[in-house]
């Protein structure tokens, strides 16, 4: 099993054709003060699982703080089909909208994905803190 694309962005859809159309993949976030919150963003995952795998599967994906203690924790399930060895393996296409997310204090955070007692690095966004009237502003 591999974590095969991660970002963070304002809006993911899946088309017709199998394919993943994404907008505005960020990875900094400004705010002039904290907690700061993020009204809106996209978590989207790409896993692609063995060719053993058939089935349900759990998995969740944590949003680290700078400390590396969870500071908000989504869950989600898969259903694995069997393919044959001359197509890829299976893959789930996982699109996590999230409303109100709090960030406490300024810093690293960074997603980690979970499944079958695995973990992977999923993107990361640095929470800057700014005074500059220039600056992009959170939210």
């Amino acid at each position: 099993m591999k974590l095969l694309f991660s970002a963070v962005c304002d809006e993911a859809a899946p088309d017709t054709t199998g394919k993943v159309d994404i907008k505005g993949v960020f990875h900094d976030l400004y705010a002039p003060g904290f907690p700061a919150k993020q009204d809106h963003l996209v978590l989207v995952l790409v896993i692609e699982w063995d060719r053993s795998d058939q089935g349900r599967y759990d998995f969740k994906a944590d949003l680290l703080d700078p400390a590396g203690k969870p500071a908000l924790t989504l869950h989600g399930q898969s259903e694995v089909d069997a393919r044959p060895h001359d197509r890829p393996a299976a893959r789930t296409q996982i699109l996590m909208p999230m409303e109100g997310v709090i960030f406490p204090v300024p810093g690293e955070y960074h997603f980690q994905v979970s499944a079958k007692g695995e973990a992977f690095k999923g993107p990361t966004l640095y929470l800057i803190e700014t005074t500059d009237e220039g600056a992009p502003p959170l939210g």
